[in-house]
């Protein structure tokens, strides 16, 4: 069980240690203290005090100095850590639905500590611990229980050798078979084995395995998911007909055991599909409870997206972790001055400040936009357990879909290009083992990969968005959504119509000018995506070509340029709540101005151009 929380308050926020970075922090125009409340809650900081204080006492947690661990044994040990924090107990069952926030909390907390760590608990907890509950029905809820004693380990096997992103083409097959009420789950070569799973290798027991339906009559339904046991629980065998292996060492992140499957004709009963969405009567008859299909999908695709929610945490606990050693490394080092004799920190030089403080920026916006997406990811999976077949809950599901779809290329991208920064601001010794910060940038990086590669999953925000404008053009129907991410583009034709002209640089200072201007760049990139997709389309190229043609230079911007809009809009909304403590307003105010003005430097480019073809300066065909 949790250990309490010893002491009061004063154990919650303990002052620092006496030392070198006292006089920056002698200088703050506001209370470090107030700020870590405002920005977590008494609750969360109490929660992880909770978890740091465990793992500080725990013998199975210290680390050796120095000591490289064989492949083998980083893999036994993570594992053995992965039991105790279920042992623990941080996070019950009733705790993922009562208090939603302490998941990305731990999850947090474990990435500080070890990567690895955080990526294994999730996958089984998260990923496939939420795929049984949110994508099956009762008959499936005996498996958390057994989630979370660890008696069975998942995985969440979708992708395969030769098919990653491109879902449709999987070509697992799921056959029922009336005469002995199985499905019989079948690989028909290895490019269709599972691949990079992630606790796979060594470890799952089960998995979530993403098949296509056949029902008699080679009548195919897609793709759907399927509880498949794949080792024995007490040997670690594999199962009869099942083919499973290691991936092997890869570039980071090596306490995860990432594995392949081949399924040779196995069967499984047919309560092993997790029928949410679709289920097989005994005969043998597809039923669904969703008669559109396009309402079936939107509901699949947000049941998709929580490893991509839970990779947007893990990314931001990197970049964190990595301005915290950059920064405090900076306020120590000294370097150059006015005299001979005086030698100033480096973090007082502008170009140090310039190159550090916007990433601290984002981590500040990044982190409340992972925790209000978890939210909503939460939202989403009640109504699904609950039932709920309305349109607006097909609706939230693409929604969150085309969101987590592009969070997580932008939180990845900014840790791994954060990380870099932070490794070169220190200098030589950033380029020390000890610092972390080249272990940090070996594990974030795959976060540019797994659950999707960055680009293409790009193309599922600014299909999105296309989708939503088509309807808008041909009967003028209304931009509406569930989270509301996209309703400013009800007011699209006058948005375009919009000039901005600033005086000042302290007109800037306030986060609402950028966000102005980000609406309007939305706009622009929306407009310019969709002209260029028919003038491609009406000069003869297929659909496929024609999207493919239209992604490098307009939808790609397009999706990055929506998904920093939301980001900046919601933290923006956040510091200027009426319950900011009033010493806190100013410097959130200018983290909220920092995010989102320097987010949108980096399109400065297209708003040029922006405004030079509104102007007629361009020729808008090109």
């Amino acid at each position: 069980m949790v250990p309490p929380v010893e002491g009061g308050d004063a154990a919650l926020l303990p002052e620092f240690p006496r030392g070198p970075l006292d006089a920056y922090r002698a200088r703050a125009s506001f209370s470090w203290k107030e700020l870590a409340l405002f920005t977590e809650g008494e609750d969360m900081l109490r929660f992880k005090k909770t978890i740091f204080s465990a793992l500080e006492k725990d013998p199975l947690f210290a680390r050796s100095p120095g000591a490289d661990l064989s492949l083998e044994k980083y893999r036994e040990l993570n594992f053995l850590r992965c039991k105790r924090i279920f042992e623990y107990d941080f996070l019950s069952v009733e705790d993922m639905f009562k208090s939603p926030l302490k998941v990305p909390a731990l999850i947090q907390c474990l990435g500080m500590y070890d990567s690895s760590l955080a990526v294994k608990y999730l996958l089984h907890s998260l990923v496939f611990g939420s795929a049984v509950y949110s994508s099956g029905s009762e008959r499936h809820l005996t498996y958390i229980p057994k989630i979370f004693s660890m008696e069975i380990f998942g995985c969440f096997a979708l992708t395969e050798l030769s098919h990653g992103s491109n879902t449709k083409a999987i070509r697992t097959t799921a056959q029922y078979d009336p005469a002995t009420k199985e499905f019989i789950i079948h690989s028909p070569d290895f490019e269709a084995a599972k691949f990079w799973v992630g606790n796979m290798g060594k470890t799952a027991t089960h998995a979530v395995v993403f098949a296509k339906l056949h029902v008699p009559g080679d009548q195919c339904h897609g793709l759907h998911p399927f509880i498949v046991q794949i080792r024995d629980p007490k040997t670690l065998l594999p199962m009869p007909g099942v083919m499973v292996g290691d991936m092997g060492k890869k570039l980071g992140q090596n306490g995860l055991d990432n594995g392949f499957a081949m399924f040779h004709k196995v069967r499984v009963p047919r309560q092993s599909l997790l029928n949410r969405m679709g289920d097989v009567t005994p005969e043998g008859t597809y039923v669904s409870p969703f008669k559109d299909v396009r309402q079936r999908f939107g509901v699949s695709l947000g049941g998709l997206s929580s490893g991509r929610v839970s990779i947007l945490s893990l990314a931001v606990v990197n970049l964190k972790l990595a301005m915290a050693i950059a920064l405090r490394f900076s306020a120590t080092r000294r370097q150059f001055g006015p005299t001979e004799e005086e030698e100033i920190a480096v973090l007082e030089y502008p170009m140090q400040q310039c190159r550090l403080l916007p990433y601290l920026a984002a981590a500040y916006a990044l982190d409340h936009f992972s925790k209000s997406l978890f939210l909503d990811l939460v939202e989403f999976q009640r109504g699904l357990a609950s039932g709920d077949r309305s349109a607006r809950q097909a609706e939230l599901g693409r929604e969150i879909h085309a969101l987590a779809s592009a969070s997580k290329p932008l939180a990845s991208w900014t840790a791994q290009q954060g990380i870099q920064e932070c490794r070169e601001a220190c200098g030589g010794h950033g380029y020390l083992a000890m610092n972390r910060l080249g272990v940090l940038r070996d594990d974030n990086d795959p976060n540019c990969t797994y659950e999707g590669d960055n680009n293409v999953l790009l193309q599922q925000t600014s299909n999105y968005l296309l989708g939503l404008l088509a309807p808008r053009v041909q009967d003028g129907a209304c931009f509406r959504s569930p989270l509301k991410s996209v309703d400013f583009l009800d007011a699209y034709p006058s948005i375009l119509d919009q000039k901005f002209e600033v005086s000042s640089v302290a007109d800037c200072l306030d986060s609402a000018v950028a966000l102005a201007a980000y609406k309007w760049l939305v706009c622009y990139l929306l407009r310019e995506t969709y002209q260029k997709l028919n003038q491609e389309k009406r000069s003869g190229s297929s659909d496929f070509e024609a999207r493919n043609n239209c992604q490098v230079s307009h939808g790609r911007p397009l999706a990055l340029a929506f998904l920093e809009l939301t980001v900046v809009q919601r933290f923006h909304e956040h510091v200027h709540q009426p319950c900011v403590p009033p010493s806190l307003r100013a410097v959130l105010g200018r983290l909220s101005a920092l995010y989102a003005l320097w987010s949108l430097s980096r399109h400065a480019a297209l708003l040029y151009r922006g405004e030079a073809s509104d102007c007629g300066l361009t020729d808008r065909s090109s």
